[in-house]
Formats: C-alpha cells, structure tokens, sequence
C-alpha cells in the first residue's frame, strides 16, 4: 500500500501536530513554482499522469482545504497546468445540494471518486463536514440525521468515517494526497484588502469570509483535530505554508511528483498474445500499397 514522501511539512501520525507550530512561511530551502523549476515539474508531471492512464492500477486523489484567500484555486491551476486534461477531473464542494442532504455525509465526495488511470482533485472535500460544520453547528439540523445528535461524539465518529473510508480507498489503488494551504491570518486579511482595493479582484470578494475570519481560532483548532486523526501513511496531510505562493506551489507539485514515482509506475508489458497481434498488424500494415 502507498505509503507518505518524506517531507518537511508531513503531518505527523502520532497526534502531536499543533497548529501554532506549523510555519506560514517557508522553513525549508526550495525552488518557486515559476520558471525552470515550473517547466520542469509540468514535464514530469505530464510524464507521470500518462504512465498512470496507461496502467490502469491506481488513481490519484489529492485533496485541497484552506481558509479563505490561502490559494487553492491558483495552486490547483498552476500545479496542473499542461497536464492532459482529459486524465484529470477537478470538483469543488460548496453548499449541498438537497439531493446531497438525502445522503449521508460521504456520499457526494464518494461519487466523484477518480476511476484508475485519473487525477481526481478536490477543492474543498468532505473535510468540510468537520471543519465548517464543527464551526457552525446549527447546520447539522438541516442534515436529516435520525435520532438526538451527541455533540461529545459526533466529530470524532465522522472522522472515523472519514479515515475508514480513505484506508479502504488506498487498499485498492488509491494514492491519496491531502493539503492543507496553512495561510496566516495577517496574510489573508492583505489578500482580502487586496480583493477590495483591484477592481480586477472585486469579483473574489465575498462578504460572507469576512465573517468566517472571525471564528478563525474555531477553526484552527477544527483544522488540528482532523489532521491529526486522518494524517496516515496511506493518506497523509501537508500543512504547506500558503503566505508564499510560488513557493507553496513548488511544494505542492514535489510533493505530487514525489509521490507518483515511489509506487512503481510503469507502461503495461504487450502478452505474447499481444506481441502475435502486433507482428500480423505490422505485417498487414507494410504489405498495404
């Protein structure tokens, strides 16, 4: 089974991860996403993405969650940029739908799964479930949910559920990958200024994430909780430091590129059933005037 790249930024697998120590700005040495090093990691990626759909094994899963403004938009289209899009699919989950309230929680992230040979990427995810409804609770009564709710233990089951599924996931060829874009609290409010001040950026700004910034040691401490209890070998967290952007692009696609590699990728061997076909297409194709 998959297990985690080594990283500076790895969430540990123990509990101890602690929100208050993880950087916002670079600890470690490393190329921006831009130039050279973003040529190059596009051409791998690229490579990586075609071998994947050739082999048919496994599929990708990374998964994207952040506060407001931290750039999941932009690091996904950067990251992704030149990679064949027909091997990827990107889903972004707001609001459920009524049809997703007559599910259970899982049920619309677990639809849009990537089949074997995808990318599947999802900007924001069923995380949501234990961040921003932990955060407002009132939201569980439009849920639909049979009987009294225990609020002492309804967190810690969901994300039982939640490392349940990801573990059965990553036994049948899943390799998942999770992010979270651990943005500063001064650096979102510069980028929320920014969205005001630009008329370019005025359509980023939505009223609503100020009021979200105010619960924001509410939810950093939603954010510590479900790291800790879903960062795995076979699923793991990277609190990657979103106050650079380049340079948490750059770690964002290592990170990807790292991954694919240590899974033994590789184009499927023809059988000598295969081979006997070939030699007679081959022998067809060059007797053609």
């Amino acid at each position: 089974m998959f297990e985690a790249p080594e990283s500076a930024y790895l969430v540990p697998f123990d509990g101890s991860f602690r929100v208050a120590d993880a950087s916002t700005t670079p600890k470690t040495e490393g190329k921006p996403h831009k130039g050279k090093h973003r040529r190059q990691r596009t051409e791998d990626l690229n490579k990586l993405q075609r071998v994947l759909a050739a082999g048919d094994k496994h599929s990708i899963l990374l998964v994207f969650q952040a506060m407001d403004a931290a750039g999941k938009d932009s690091t996904i289209r950067s990251v992704m940029q030149g990679v064949d899009p027909s091997g990827c699919q990107v889903f972004s989950f707001k609001k459920p739908s009524s049809l997703e309230l007559d599910h259970d929680f899982l049920w619309r992230t677990t639809c849009r799964l990537p089949e074997r040979g995808r990318i599947g990427i999802f900007n924001r995810s069923q995380y949501e479930e234990v961040l921003v409804v932990r955060v407002h609770p009132k939201i569980l009564g439009y849920q639909k949910l049979p009987g009294e709710i225990d609020m002492e233990t309804i967190w810690d089951e969901r994300l039982t559920s939640i490392r349940q599924q990801e573990e059965h996931l990553a036994r049948n060829g899943t390799v998942i990958l999770k992010f979270w874009l651990n943005v500063s609290k001064d650096e979102q409010k510069r980028r929320f200024l920014s969205r005001l001040d630009e008329a370019e950026k005025n359509w980023k700004f939505e009223p609503n994430d100020v009021k979200e910034r105010r619960h924001w040691d509410d939810y950093m401490q939603a954010y510590e909780d479900a790291l800790n209890a879903t960062s795995r070998p076979w699923a793991p967290w990277y609190a990657i430091p979103a106050d650079d952007k380049p340079y948490m692009r750059a770690r964002v696609a290592d990170t990807i590129i790292d991954a694919l590699q240590s899974i033994g990728l590789s184009y499927p061997e023809p059988s000598a059933e295969d081979r006997a076909e070939f030699a007679e297409a081959r022998k067809e194709l060059c007797s053609d005037d």
